[in-house]
Formats: structure tokens, C-alpha cells, sequence
């Protein structure tokens, strides 16, 4: 009895370690069901091998859109966002803080869709920032707090160079937001993201970016 409550608990275990959605698989051909989102000019999006992986390639001048995929994320079985990225051409002397300069090389964001309780929709990006410093945190400078901008690189990160993340979106999202004093209204709340975008975009600042994207994959650990 003892040996199969062992295995049965391996198994269990097994399962919650490798349970993971990848969402692009652009080995696949995944990132087809991502519907391109055009904001102000239309950005380049197409998959290339580049520096040893398989990638999606972003170009953008004067422009802003996006891929969008409209998919419902548990995050309470599947918390952590996983990524890769990579920059050759960032956005120098811009204070993305403002509307002026509220462009971003890569960034990858999550939405949770109010539905007609607008008030209740929020949206996390997590950005690669030209000129602020990694792992801040501030208001978009037109959204304003329901969307909420962080550096998961900054201004001190190499050009070139692929970077490997991790991002714990149920807890960013509690520490973010504000907890709402218990398990079970945090997951009220937060249990759900409904909406995940790509978007590289220069259209407030006129300038150009070239940056690539990595599988995007969310996982139980």
C-alpha cells in the first residue's frame, strides 16, 4: 500500500512540474492564432532563426501594433510566464514615463478583461526599457493605474544578447495591484488573465527597434 501511495504521489508531482502552455510554439506555426492589433502604423512581425534559435522577428518605425491572443490563463495551476528576448536596436533618450516617450523595444503584457465592468479590466506589461533601470514599476502615461508598466530589463542590459525570464504573474499581479487581504478574494480577483500581447512599438518617438521574441510559455513552476 505504501509503494503505490509513493507512486501515486510521483506521479501527482510529475504532472504539476511539467504541466506548461506554450503559446506561440513557433516551431509550430503556434503564433498563427495571434491576431495582429494595429494602434498607430503597422510594426513587422515574422519568425526567423536568429543567434541559434528560432524567433519572432519585430520591426518597427514610426509605428505601433501588436499580436493579441485572446486566451483564459488559470494562474493558479499555471503562474509563471516564461520567455526569451532579445534587442539590437533600442530607443535612446526617451522618458517612457511619459506620452512622449511611452515606447518600448519588447514588451509582453497580460490583460484582465472587465468585460462592460471596464473599471474592472487591469493590464501588467512587462517591458524592456532603453532608459529606465531594471525592475521598476510605474503608471502608463495614458492609461493610468489599470496599467501598469515594469522593467524586466532596463537601460543596463546588452544589445545582442538573448535573456532568459521568468515571471511569477499571479503574485506580480497581487504585489502590483494591491492584495486584496485573503487567498480566496486574491483569487477573485486575480485567478484569471483573459487576454496576452506581443507588441514592439516607436510611434510616440518616430524611431526605429528591431527585437525578437523567444517561445512564450506559461507553466506550473
Amino acid at each position: 500500500m505504501l509503494r503505490w501511495t509513493i507512486l501515486l504521489f510521483s506521479i501527482i508531482v510529475c504532472l504539476n512540474v511539467t504541466a506548461a502552455t506554450n503559446l506561440t510554439s513557433l516551431s509550430d506555426k503556434g503564433i498563427d492564432s495571434w491576431e495582429p492589433k494595429e494602434f498607430s502604423g503597422e510594426s513587422i512581425y515574422t519568425i526567423d532563426e536568429y543567434k541559434g534559435r528560432l524567433a519572432l522577428k519585430a520591426l518597427s518605425h514610426n509605428a505601433a501594433s501588436g499580436l493579441v491572443l485572446e486566451q483564459q490563463i488559470d494562474l493558479t495551476a499555471t503562474p509563471y510566464l516564461n520567455w526569451s528576448w532579445l534587442v539590437e536596436k533600442t530607443l535612446l533618450q526617451l522618458d517612457e514615463r511619459s506620452k512622449k516617450g511611452d515606447d518600448f523595444v519588447a514588451r509582453i503584457y497580460v490583460v484582465i478583461d472587465g468585460g462592460f465592468m471596464v473599471w474592472k479590466t487591469k493590464s501588467l506589461n512587462y517591458v524592456w526599457s532603453s532608459n529606465q533601470d531594471k525592475d521598476l514599476v510605474w503608471d502608463n502615461a495614458f492609461a493610468g493605474s489599470s496599467v501598469k508598466m515594469m522593467s524586466v530589463r532596463g537601460k543596463e542590459a546588452q544589445k545582442g544578447q538573448w535573456y532568459q525570464e521568468k515571471r511569477n504573474v499571479y503574485q506580480d499581479l497581487i504585489d502590483i495591484f494591491g492584495d486584496k487581504g485573503s487567498e480566496q478574494a486574491n483569487q477573485k480577483a486575480y485567478k484569471y488573465i483573459d487576454i496576452i500581447a506581443i507588441m514592439t512599438d516607436t510611434d510616440n518617438s518616430g524611431k526605429q527597434a528591431e527585437s525578437y521574441y523567444g517561445d512564450i510559455v506559461f507553466s506550473a513552476m
